[in-house]
């Protein structure tokens, strides 16, 4: 899943970034208002996370110019500005949450867990197709007739991603784009390799190759 972090404070900026690559994201940071409005525009995010005080323009009119295209991307503002009238400017003006800063990562986590499951219309905290489910806090996998699999961070990333749209058939570009930010280099054959990984810990039929097209998992029947 790729996150976008807005975010002009280094340090802060670091620490996120770092917490969300341990907890299977791919991440791109920027660090400029305008410049975030730009990417959003032209790059696909699972989800955004947005500081207020940036360069270039203010978090939230980044926040309304987003708005205005209507670009449905899950948001969470994140900031020390602690007044009402911020906290009000931001959600009435389509954030999806409000987190002040200094935070706790887990509790960050937590949020966007929440955030995008009710994005995805997903009650539960668990991904399923009904064969197979995902727990994003644990990480791990479970078949409906045998216990937990603890998952590597990218088989994870690449299970989760086939998991929020069962029966869609994603690319190997498409999967790329969940598993690497800007700065990491792409493997070769890396999304073969993690099916080969998925399928032996968890069955040779849950991931199904469609020849010449991409990956998918079934939907639930």
């Amino acid at each position: 899943m790729r996150v976008l972090l807005v975010e002009d404070d280094a340090m802060i900026g670091e620490a996120i970034q770092a917490a969300l690559k341990d907890a299977s994201y791919a991440v791109d940071w920027i660090k400029d208002g305008q410049i975030a409005i730009t990417t959003i525009t032209s790059q696909h995010y699972d989800i955004a996370l947005l500081d207020l005080g940036l360069p270039g323009k203010d978090g939230l009119d980044v926040l309304r110019s987003i708005r205005a295209k209507d670009i449905p991307i899950p948001l969470l503002i994140i900031t020390a500005r602690d007044g009402l009238d911020d906290r009000l400017q931001g959600l009435d003006g389509g954030a999806d949450d409000y987190v002040l800063k200094p935070f706790q990562m887990a509790e960050l986590l937590a949020r966007m867990r929440a955030v995008l499951r009710r994005k995805g219309g997903i009650a539960s905290p668990l991904l399923t197709n009904g064969l197979l489910s995902l727990d994003p806090a644990s990480k791990e996998a479970s078949l409906r007739d045998g216990g937990s699999i603890q998952l590597s961070n990218r088989e994870f990333a690449l299970l989760q991603a086939l998991l929020m749209r069962p029966g869609a058939i994603l690319s190997r570009s498409e999967l790329e784009d969940r598993i690497y930010g800007w700065n990491e280099e792409v493997e070769s054959n890396a999304v073969e390799y993690l099916i080969h990984s998925l399928r032996r810990k968890l069955g040779s039929d849950i991931i199904k190759n469609v020849r010449g097209v991409g990956w998918m998992v079934s939907k639930a029947g």
